[in-house]
Order: C-alpha cells, then structure tokens, then sequence
C-alpha cells in the first residue's frame, strides 16, 4: 500500500456530501481544546499531520455507519468508511462551522491587534485561540464580543469558519465590512480613504492566504479496497489505532460484534441502559456486560475471557444477560448495597448476574436460589477470597454455585451442595477483632466498605432526620466520624477506622471542646427524645453505652489521652461483635432489624 494525497478541500466536500461516513464501532470525539488548537496551527501552518486511513465501499457498506458530528446526513452514497483519523476530521469540520457550544475558534494575526490588554502572555502570531462560551438567564450566548466582527478583529482574531474551503465569498465580504467600519473614517479626504481601504484589503487578502493554505493543505491516506475482508478491516484498524491511542477491551470488542453480526454494540448498551437504569450504578456498564457475558459462556470474567468469548452467542444471549443484570441490581439494593460508591468488591456483579439466568422470576426455588447469593455476597465481602486473583475465584465460585443451583451432578455422580463452592469450603468469615484494624470506609478497601454495608443493610437512620438510608437518598449521605475526629487527635488515636464510621447527612460541625462522644451528639442533632437518640445510633449498629462513657471535660491531656484510648477501643470492640453478629445472620438469609441485634 502506497499513501495517497488528498487536499484538506477534496475531504471537506465528501464529508458535506455524505460519501465518507464512520463506521460505528469507532470512539466518539475524545479530542479537548488543546488538541484542536495544535490541529488547527498545525494545518495553517502547512506542517505534516499524519497518515489517514479509508476503506473503499462498493455497492454495500461492510459495517454499520454513523456521520461525522454535525456532518450533513445526507441519503447519497457512501463511497468511503474512514478507519483512522476521525477526530482531526471531525475536528476540522466542527472548527470550520464554529459549532462547539461552548468553545469558539480563531487565528490570531499579530498585525491587527489593536487591543488593550493587561499584562500577559502575547500570544504567538498564527496560533489558534479558543475562547470557552457560557449562557446568561436571558438566553444570550457570552461573551458577546466573540460574535461581533469589529471586537474579534479589534483583538487580531479572524473566526475559524471564515477559513472554510467553499465558496462564502459573500459571507466573508459582509464579515470584513463589519469588522472594519469602526476604522472608516467619518470625515477627511482621499489620503484617509485610501489608507482604510487598504487595511481592508490587508484584512481579506490575509484571510485569501489563509483559505488558500487549508484548502490546498495535503491530508495522505492508505486506501484498503471494497474486496478487503470485513476480518481484515476491523483487525488493521485495532492495530493502526493500538499505535496510537491503546484501544479499550470493550472498543475491540464493540468492533469484532459489528463484524459478526452487523449489529451495534453500542446501540444494544444504550438500549440495555434505558431498560434498566439501575444496573450502571455499580460499575461501568460496558465491564459489565462483557464480565457477565463472558462467565455466561464459560470464560473468566476478565479481558482475556472477553477476548475468548463467541461475540455472535454474546448478542443472542443478550436478553438473558441484560435480565441478569437488572436482577443483580434489585438483589443488591434489597441488599442495602445502592452504588459503585458502597459496594465493597465488583468481583460479585457478573458472578450474580450469570447466576440469575438460572434461577426462576418467582416461586420456592427462587427463594432458596436467593438464600444461597445473600450467603455468597456477604462472604464475598467478609472473607479474603476475592483479596487477590479475583477474576479466577469468581469463575470457580461461578461454577459450583451454578451446579447448586441447577441441581447438577458431580463427575463422582453426587449433586453439587454448598461444601463444593469454594468460597464456603476453603474461607472463613473474619473474626471480630480484625474488623478492629479496618480502614475507613471511603477508601476502596473490601473489608472497610463491607462494615458500613452492614449499617446500610438494617436502614441507617439519618442522625437529623430520621430518614432511612435508601437508593434515593445515598447521594447525600457523607462520611461522619461517630468518635468525633477532634477528640481522638488530641488523644494522638487513629479516628479513620470503619468502626468509628456512620453514614449521615451532613450538618455543619458546632465547637467541641471536651464534650463526650455521646453528648456531642447529642448537641449536634435534634433528637427531640432520648428514644430517638438510641433508636438512632442503633440503626448504625452503634453500641450506645461504650459511646457514653466519657467523662473528659476536667481531666488533666494525659489522663484524657488515657481514658480515651480505652474508651474508643471498647467502642470499636462492642460495635465489631454487633457488625459480626448481625453479619452472620446476613449468611444465614434473615431479615431483621438493628433492634433485634441489641434484644438478643
């Protein structure tokens, strides 16, 4: 393959007829300001950009297509699909109309710069210039000065859709006479006259040159042929897009179920999105779907599964695996676990999600099926199993869960029973006293989430108001330190600890001074009555008595640092024993309340 020239004019007017469209498993636009500046100098400037790639279409187009952005959409016939160099194409032809909502575009000349300006950095002659444009209530589009001609000429700046190759020499004429009237003179003789229209001519001939250089700008490309393999295409476009900007595990993948199926991944994510909204919560969709697609077919949930999977059985299993989704989000909400945010380990999401296309939409045997994920999901996040190699752990515990759950029969004849899912067989929840060392929850820690799981589980009251912690109201909640985090500093204590986390609505801190944990709570919120106050902290699983020892206010630092420490250390304790009580009752799948906890 040899490169072929192609003036920057020839690709602009295929692109305003439609002949050359992308296919649509390419990236959308990706390029920020910067870039599109350093493309724009470097075109004006006639230096070299790179090579471009196309494939020819004959009489049927191999892939699904999409038109550039703000492209006309034309119903003629595509001639070309390009494969490489979508976003400086895009880029230019989006520049050349000015349509960035909130960016417009200019060259700046130094030699009509007549602008006052502070002290600053000049900005080079030639270079491309962006100003970032914002709405006002009234609708105006602002600064206003960037679509007044006299202002933007005013500050040596010549829009970019001015340099556009067609013919607008009408719109150029009428954008100088406006730009430069403000130098006409009013009064004077032939000398005057002359001079101003001079600098009009000055202005219309710098911007001819300009025109001339983009028009004529050289943009090669390599061509493959209309016979090229569908095979062939989409693997030199992996590789022509590897060198550049690495493509995505799910970008690869988006182009092999385009070239199998002649159907648009993208368009079935969106689809699956809209369906079920609740399901992008907890990861990025995209992971999602390959994860569980993958472990649907037999493959490890990881870029080497999706790699491996068949990409035609993906897309006939969608529906099955789009279900299995959804139904993953709902178990985890009635779970208490509402987003990403929260969730202790992602390694759960495709194992669920797989297992759902198993278990039945209602009835006894989803109950059980159900009893057997609770149990699974709360191990997931109070054991160490899915600490490391996490993707091959969920694969195995995939399998023996799915043989529980499908009743199937082992090699030696018996059937699969909860002794052959090796997160069950091989771990063990951990002891009270290690919840002790565990980080704070905001942290992506498994073990630090998993203790604030457990509060969010039984409800979370809000400390103020009594809400109960919900998928609604998740977004609000913040991180507050139950020990506040003032006391325990003056104490030299770590407050950053799971244990000495709730999860509450956030209220302006008051002056703590020495005042106990309890009372400082007390102080912060309106409980209106005691009752309240415990019914409360009991939601949290925060034991009320080893709060209210306090006690501090007339003790010397030392006796203060004292007391503390063992005070904060039989908080941490008492609330571990409540967090481990109330989890093994998770595994065993009952519903209860916090009260229960403290009762029994």
């Amino acid at each position: 393959m040899e490169a072929r020239n192609r003036k920057l004019s020839e690709w602009y007017g295929k692109i305003q007829q439609s002949e050359i469209k992308l296919p649509r498993f390419q990236r959308f636009e990706a390029w920020d300001r910067w870039r599109i500046c350093s493309l724009i100098e470097t075109v004006v400037r006639n230096l070299p950009l790179g090579i471009t790639l196309i494939l020819e279409v004959a009489d049927e187009e191999k892939f699904i297509s999409r038109h550039l952005v703000t492209a006309p959409e034309l119903n003629g016939r595509v001639l070309e699909h390009l494969l490489d160099g979508q976003q400086r194409l895009t880029s230019l032809w989006r520049v050349f109309h000015n349509n960035y909502e909130f960016d417009t575009y200019f060259i700046y000349l130094k030699e009509f710069d007549k602008y006052e300006k502070d002290d600053g950095e000049e900005l080079e002659d030639m270079s491309a210039f962006w100003r970032g444009r914002y709405y006002k209530k009234n609708g105006d589009r602002y600064p206003i000065w960037c679509d007044d001609p006299a202002q933007t000429l005013l500050r040596g700046l010549i829009p970019v859709q001015l340099l556009r190759p067609e013919d607008i020499q009408g719109e150029i004429d009428e954008w100088i006479d406006k730009a430069t009237s403000q130098y006409e003179p009013k009064e004077g003789g032939r000398d005057e006259l002359k001079k101003f229209y001079d600098f009009q001519k000055r202005v219309s001939d710098k911007i001819k040159d300009l025109r001339a250089v983009i028009a004529n700008y050289n943009l090669p490309y390599l061509s493959l042929p209309s016979s090229t393999d569908k095979t062939v295409a989409l693997n030199v476009f992996i590789n022509m897009n590897t060198n550049s900007k690495p493509l995505s595990q799910y970008d690869i993948v988006v182009a092999e179920v385009e070239d199998v199926m002649d159907r648009s991944l993208h368009d079935l994510e969106e689809e699956l999105n809209q369906s079920y909204p609740d399901v992008a919560r907890y990861a990025p969709l995209s992971n999602q779907i390959l994860n569980a697609s993958s472990l649907l077919q037999g493959y490890l949930p990881n870029q080497r599964g999706a790699w491996d999977m068949d990409k035609r059985k993906m897309v006939e299993q969608w529906e099955v695996m789009a279900k299995g989704l959804n139904r993953m989000a709902l178990f985890l909400k009635s779970e208490g676990i509402y987003d990403e945010q929260r969730l202790p380990t992602n390694a759960v999401l495709a194992v669920i999600a797989a297992l759902y296309a198993d278990i039945p939409m209602s009835g006894d045997k989803r109950g059980r099926d159900e009893l057997l994920l609770k149990k699974y999901l709360w191990y997931a996040f109070f054991t160490d199993r899915y600490e490391n190699s996490a993707a091959t752990h969920a694969f195995a515990d995939f399998k023996a869960l799915g043989g529980v759950i499908r009743n199937d029969v082992k090699q030696d004849g018996k059937k699969y029973t909860e002794a052959d899912v090796p997160i069950f067989n091989e771990y063990s929840i951990v002891e009270a006293e290690e919840l002790i060392t565990v980080e704070w929850p905001k942290r992506t820690t498994i073990r630090g989430r998993a203790v604030l799981a457990v509060a969010s589980r039984l409800g979370a009251f809000d400390f103020s108001t009594g809400e109960r912690l919900d998928l609604n109201n998740i977004s609000q909640r913040q991180y507050h330190h139950v020990f506040p985090d003032a006391l325990l500093k003056e104490a030299g204590i770590n407050s950053f600890l799971a244990l000495n986390c709730a999860l509450i609505s956030d209220k302006t801190n008051i002056t703590i001074g020495r005042k106990d944990p309890l009372r400082y709570l007390k102080d912060r919120y309106d409980w209106t009555t005691e009752a309240i106050v415990q019914e409360r902290l009991q939601s949290h699983l925060i034991p009320i008595l080893e709060l209210a020892n306090g006690g501090y206010a007339d003790m010397s630092d030392k006796e203060k640092a004292e007391k503390m420490k063992t005070d904060f250390n039989l908080f941490l304790k008492k609330r571990a024993e409540l967090i481990i009580k109330a989890l093994k009752l998770f595994v065993d799948g009952r519903q209860l309340s916090a009260k229960d906890l403290y009762e029994g």
